[in-house]
């Protein structure tokens, strides 16, 4: 599995849905995000199981993405035609309804390998989700075995953390929310922040 945190996040052209239904051919990666962030995630296959709870738990905090300048990007194996089908099918029915971002077509497989999330003996891409910044550089990436969902506001939380650290200059702890305090990259940050958080942490 490669690691793509510290690199150029790889681009890509492809027939999607987006978040206004319509259907387009050539969505291109590096012109959509541009002086944006972007949330990529992949998902195994439309009309299946876990994969409808996390791309309507995306779309229910769309606009707390939108309020932090980032693009959020569904990309799975199946195609345009399919991801438009799941969009028209009702919740109760088993679908997503109109989500308000786009779903990418990867019918060729080729971005899920290109991010090397293909999980080749199933032929679908695995749970991946990667945090690009405005430079195209991703910064934060977690991938999940099939069975096990993503927590969405485990991703609003790191892109506050990458946001709080080129801010403010500092770096975030573990548990960092926003609204805490961050910490001093030095030997005296961290003692001084130690001192005063780490029964907390």
């Amino acid at each position: 599995m490669s690691v793509l945190v510290a690199k150029q996040a790889p681009d890509f052209t492809a027939a999607a849905v987006l978040g206004s239904g319509e259907i387009v051919e050539n969505y291109n990666l590096k012109s959509v995000i541009k002086d944006k962030y972007a949330v990529i995630f992949f998902y195994p296959l439309d009309f299946t199981f876990v994969c409808p709870s996390e791309l309507i738990a995306f779309d229910h905090r769309l606009a707390e993405f939108k309020a932090r300048n980032v693009e959020v990007i569904g990309i799975s194996i199946d195609s345009q035609f399919s991801h438009s089908a799941w969009r028209n099918t009702p919740v109760n029915k088993g679908g997503i309804g109109p989500v308000g971002y786009t779903l990418v077509a990867d019918i060729k497989h080729e971005i899920c390998k290109a991010y090397d999330v293909e999980l080749a003996d199933a032929g679908v891409a695995l749970r991946g989700s990667f945090l690009i910044d405005k430079a195209g550089v991703v910064q934060h990436q977690v991938i999940n075995n099939l069975p096990l969902g993503r927590d969405i506001d485990e991703m609003l939380r790191v892109v506050d953390a990458l946001q709080f650290t080129e801010e403010h200059g500092e770096v975030c702890p573990a548990g960092w929310n926003k609204g805490k305090k961050g910490m001093t990259a030095s030997a005296d940050g961290v003692a001084d922040y130690l001192a005063n958080n780490a029964a907390a942490l």
